[in-house]
């Protein structure tokens, strides 16, 4: 509770309303409130993931929990002190607290009255206790980071790779140069694309002065507080447009509360989410996606860390396991691994080497973030066809295979899937080893694992929207069957590690 408290202390004189429609607010109907206060929240989830994130709220929340028909959406039901928990889910991207849920909403027959019903909605709605949630949500969010080009001529900084040398701009750069074709390079080291996410186990390290100052400015302004309205609708039998939704309805909520409204600089953002029949009116609680905690740099196929969440979820980890990521690229699989299952052993590789520099930069920076833990990462430059591990020697793999779109060639998967699961097979424990891939490629994956029966047993696949393409993570379970190390031309049996 110390927390909700000096939350509602920072924002007791906040004055919601200009006129005579203004919540009253005092410091002890605040504290007393929010005490017995339970409210609905909605969270949106990577699609095809929405069972997993369901069984962390109930895990960890105690929360009941339901799936919307809207897929990529769950809602539970939680008291306000848990709000700051609520942040900490690992399978959420965005948050809102709900405003009022109309399961089957009856839409008039012309467009005219349909808005004009949404006008008069507004003043209808019971706004109270979501924007006392909102109010106390201030001091959890995570603001959005600023992201700024880096001038490559003037980088000149020095970081320590945590082995007494220093990691050089122009060193990283020269290194990769040699060994790296220039289109990967476009990808890792093109200065429109790389930046930094100020979210390192969970502390803001980007945190600036100028988004201090900014914070503080804020605090002072919200007597006229900026809000705008965003629309989401899915559904063919709409007679209206989701700008037409947002723009009558979003009249209607400036008029009621006085508010100004803003597209880009906004306080306050109102969801209208309209699923066929259903509405769910709500305020959103993130002002950035909570997936991009993790991410250091942004490569060519950059995973949410939502999604690799689930990815990992779904192998259901057991304390003492060796988990590894063969095709690590930006490390994100490894890094939610070690901060959500710390008692495992994660192992990062990667044949770019650039890679899997910044998968052991970041795992050195976490370690100094949190001086009393390090994350139990091992990062290595690796071939997938020929991994230095020994035989059966692998608990887990988790992994996110190149969909030959950015990344490779369809044509080329032709030749890499199937010797990538022989080689997971290798490594992989006789029948208890998981593993749990995705790709895009589902072709030429079902192709590959046909011929891999005696070694590989599919258990479940879960469909997934990747950046609008239609993939699919396969999970896999490793068949009692010893690995046979294949005959070479020469009658040689190839030489185990």
């Amino acid at each position: 509770m110390s927390d909700i408290q000096e939350a509602t202390n920072q924002l007791l004189d906040v004055n919601l309303h200009d006129n005579q429609r203004s919540v009253p607010v005092t410091e002890s109907s605040i504290r007393s409130e929010s005490k017995n206060l339970h409210v609905t929240i909605g969270a949106t989830v990577p699609t095809g993931f929405e069972q997993t994130a369901a069984e962390e709220v109930r895990e960890k929340l105690r929360s009941p929990c339901k799936i919307s028909k809207d897929r990529g959406k769950i809602y539970f039901d939680i008291p306000v002190e848990s709000l700051a928990q609520v942040h900490c889910l690992r399978s959420v991207d965005n948050l809102f607290v709900v405003v009022q849920e109309f399961p089957d909403y009856q839409f008039k027959n012309t467009k005219e009255e349909v808005l004009k019903d949404f006008e008069d909605l507004a003043g209808k709605l019971p706004w109270s206790d979501p924007l006392k949630v909102w109010k106390i949500n201030t001091s959890f969010k995570k603001k959005k980071t600023k992201r700024k080009k880096i001038n490559q001529n003037s980088s000149k900084g020095k970081i320590d790779n945590g082995q007494g040398d220093k990691l050089d701009e122009r060193d990283v750069k020269e290194f990769t140069n040699n060994d790296l074709d220039s289109h990967i390079l476009d990808y890792y080291e093109n200065p429109a694309i790389k930046e930094e996410v100020s979210t390192l186990v969970g502390d803001d390290l980007a945190s600036c002065k100028d988004e201090i100052d900014e914070g503080s400015k804020e605090e002072t302004e919200l007597q006229t507080l900026k809000f705008r309205v965003t629309c989401n609708r899915a559904g063919e039998k709409h007679c209206f447009t989701s700008n037409e939704a947002a723009r009558d309805f979003g009249g209607a909520v400036q008029d009621y509360f006085k508010w100004k409204a803003d597209m880009t600089n906004f306080d306050v953002e109102v969801l209208l989410n309209i699923h066929d029949n259903e509405i769910i009116v709500g305020i959103a609680l993130t002002e950035e996606s909570l997936h991009r905690r993790n991410i250091t740099h942004f490569g060519p196929t950059t995973l949410r860390s939502t999604l690799a969440y689930g990815m990992l979820r779904l192998c259901a980890p057991q304390p003492t396991d060796i988990i590894i990521d063969p095709m690590c690229g930006t490390g994100a699989i490894p890094i939610e691994g070690a901060m959500e299952w710390a008692d495992c052993y994660h192992i990062a590789g990667d044949n770019n080497p650039l890679a899997v520099k910044r998968a052991h930069l970041y795992s050195f920076l976490c370690l100094h973030s949190k001086p009393s833990w390090g994350l139990p990462i091992d990062a290595v430059q690796w071939d997938i066809c020929n991994l230095p591990l020994r035989t059966g020697s692998v608990d887990i793999i988790v992994t996110d295979m190149p969909f030959g779109k950015r990344m490779g060639s369809k044509k080329r998967n032709w030749n890499l899937y199937p010797a990538c699961l022989r080689e997971m097979s290798r490594v992989c424990r006789p029948g208890t080893g998981r593993a749990v891939l995705l790709t895009q490629d589902k072709k030429c994956f079902t192709k590959a694992l046909s011929g891999m029966g005696h070694l590989w047993r599919k258990v479940h696949t879960v469909w997934v929207n990747i950046g609008g393409l239609h993939a699919a993570v396969y999970l896999l379970k490793r068949t009692p069957q010893a690995f046979v190390h294949p005959v070479e031309q020469d009658g040689e049996r190839r030489t185990p590690w």
